[in-house]
């Protein structure tokens, strides 16, 4: 079989498995996402795996970088993908996003263990690599560049050029139509 038959049929394979699972999603013929984990929970995540075009022989991309996961760590994203395109490398050359996803189902309290429990925790993260950028900034000073600072007639001509060729914009001589309907009133039929 090619791989292009292989990955029919295993996308019809995994809609007939996930039918009526709302954390699986198909963006596309080849992109696929899990949502693991209870919404509104700092623990939750969304795994994306998208096929290439020789996938299955290759493996499939593992994309943690949605907007879903804006609030997991980036040592918790590293650290899933690396398991999961390790277990990939060991599935190579047949159907494997059905294997991988429930591998992350199995293993996912271990995978998500370094995730802070709550939006607190991860502030107080943050605030410590705010605390140690802080001091790395003020032991390297560093300059702010200068203001470039234009004449009058420099201004000017910026103002009155409008664009690289001298043209200006798309209706800079039109009329305000308001404005002229305002002054010319509506127009008097003439009864005869």
């Amino acid at each position: 079989m090619s791989d292009a038959e292989l990955q029919e049929e295993e996308r019809e394979v995994l809609l007939s498995i996930y039918e009526g699972d709302a954390a699986f999603k198909q963006l596309t013929p080849t992109t696929f996402q899990y949502k693991y984990g209870e919404d509104n929970d700092m623990k939750s995540f969304l795994l994306e795996i998208s096929w290439g075009p020789t996938y299955p022989s290759e493996k499939p991309t593992i994309n943690m970088n949605t907007f879903y996961n804006k609030h997991i760590v980036q040592d918790v994203k590293d650290s899933v993908v690396k398991y999961v395109e390790a277990e990939a490398d060991q599935w190579l050359g047949s159907a494997m996003t059905y294997t991988l996803i429930q591998y992350v189902q199995e293993h996912y309290l271990e995978l998500i263990s370094a995730q802070p429990d709550s939006v607190g925790d991860l502030n107080s993260q943050a605030s410590q690599l705010k605390i140690a950028d802080e001091k790395r900034q003020t032991e390297e000073p560093t300059k702010k560049p200068k203001k470039e600072q234009l004449s009058k007639a420099q201004k000017r001509r910026q103002w009155n050029r409008a664009d690289g060729k001298g043209e200006r914009p798309r209706g800079w001589d039109w009329v305000d139509i308001v404005k002229h309907l305002s002054q010319t009133g509506p127009k008097q039929e003439q009864e005869s």
